[in-house]
């Protein structure tokens, strides 16, 4: 295996640091797009853009050979950022505080270093994916032909994971991530005196039924092997005090570990907001807004990464078939019509990161040869020369 040069590493992180200071939120990433694509075309890359409005595929060729793809996402939050360091955001309310900058700055510095050191034997598509925080850009690009554009046996990706320390690797056969939806319930009733109840029908007390009853759903009417989380968030009814409302409102986020379960709870959660309510004269609807699929890896090359972690320098320890998160990931897309896997690279040193979404996150640099080095050693060995 080939080593990473000092040099290249260095190059990444200024590059994740200079993406760090200029974040675009989802299909707005225009100014981030054009420094990656300039990049790959220096690093002598074949380079595709406007794939999802601001997506970058770059091909690099050495020889006849399987295919393989490895994606980064490039897109940021909407979130002010609270660092005071030099590489702070300068685009006001925005924020790179998921590590996309470093995902992005990996896959760069892995082109780079392939492109200069080439002991494989295929093809490599490096996919810069915009817009992974709640637009689906990854979606988007399987719509819009990513896998017939730019055929390939697998393809893969990593995420820094705080909670798990420098130098470790996750990843599973299987779920690795939950689906997410979201669903927003309206009860309408009859408003009337709130010194006078029975003159109407309550939206208020029929809700506060709805919602413990939702949360026995999972207890009651799913195995208690199929993970589940339905969190009720937001609440809205009534606008002066003696007052029963005509109506409620409520939503929140449903998450599952396998489509079975989501289809399960889809038709349930719609059961009981038409049922539960009824008996207090109250009618329940519900809308839903669905999101992102189970990131489910795939068996084979779940056990490629594995492998591939194992036989990196710098990697101590790998955790195979380990719990899922909760959490959402729309590589989920890209997994469901491709073969490959997602794994999470520990980002935790000396002292714990701040937790992913937080306005005090920052990319941990010294992650950035590991990354680069897992992915190496993959593409090494899933193309042999």
């Amino acid at each position: 295996m080939a080593v990473i040069s000092q040099h290249i590493i260095e190059q990444a992180k200024h590059w994740r640091r200079d993406f760090h200071m200029r974040p675009e939120l989802g299909l707005n990433e225009h100014g981030t797009a054009k420094i990656i694509s300039e990049l790959l075309l220096s690093f002598g890359l074949e380079v595709h853009t406007g794939i999802a409005e601001t997506g970058v595929i770059a091909t690099l060729r050495n020889g006849e050979g399987p295919s393989i793809g490895l994606r980064a996402d490039i897109d940021a939050l909407p979130i002010h950022e609270l660092n005071d360091f030099a590489h702070q955001s300068q685009n006001p309310g925005l924020m790179h505080a998921c590590g996309h900058d470093g995902h992005t700055s990996i896959l760069l510095g892995l082109a780079k270093h392939l492109s200069e050191n080439r002991h494989f034997r295929g093809t490599v598509h490096f996919i810069f994916q915009p817009a992974e925080e709640n637009f689906g850009g990854g979606e988007m690009m399987v719509k819009e032909g990513l896998f017939e554009r730019f055929p390939m046996q697998a393809v893969y990706a990593l995420h820094n994971w705080p909670g798990l320390p420098v130098g470790e690797v996750a990843v599973s056969q299987g779920p690795m991530m939950a689906s997410q939806d979201n669903f927003y319930i309206t009860l309408t009733g009859k408003g009337c005196h709130a010194a006078m109840p029975e003159l109407g029908a309550d939206p208020v007390v029929a809700g506060a039924q709805l919602i413990l009853s939702l949360q026995s759903l999972i207890s009651r009417r799913l195995s208690p092997l199929e993970q589940t989380v339905i969190s009720l968030t937001q609440l809205q009814a009534g606008e002066a005090i003696n007052v029963i409302p005509e109506t409620l409102q409520m939503s929140g986020t449903l998450r599952c570990l396998s489509s079975k379960t989501r289809e399960t709870c889809w038709q349930l959660i719609e059961e009981y907001v038409k049922a539960v309510p009824q008996p207090f004269g109250v009618k329940g609807e519900v809308r839903w807004e669905y999101g992102y699929p189970v990131t489910q890896n795939h068996a084979a090359q779940a056990d490629i990464v594995r492998v591939a972690a194992e036989n990196t320098p710098g990697i101590q320890k790998v955790h195979f078939n380990n719990a899922p998160s909760m959490a959402a990931e729309d590589f989920a897309y890209l997994l469901e019509a491709c073969p490959g896997a997602y794994f999470w690279l520990g980002a935790d040193g000396a002292t714990p990161s701040a937790s992913l979404h937080s306005p005090r996150y920052d990319f941990n640099d010294d992650i950035i040869p590991l990354g680069i080095g897992v992915l190496t050693t993959l593409v090494e060995r899933e193309l042999k020369a």
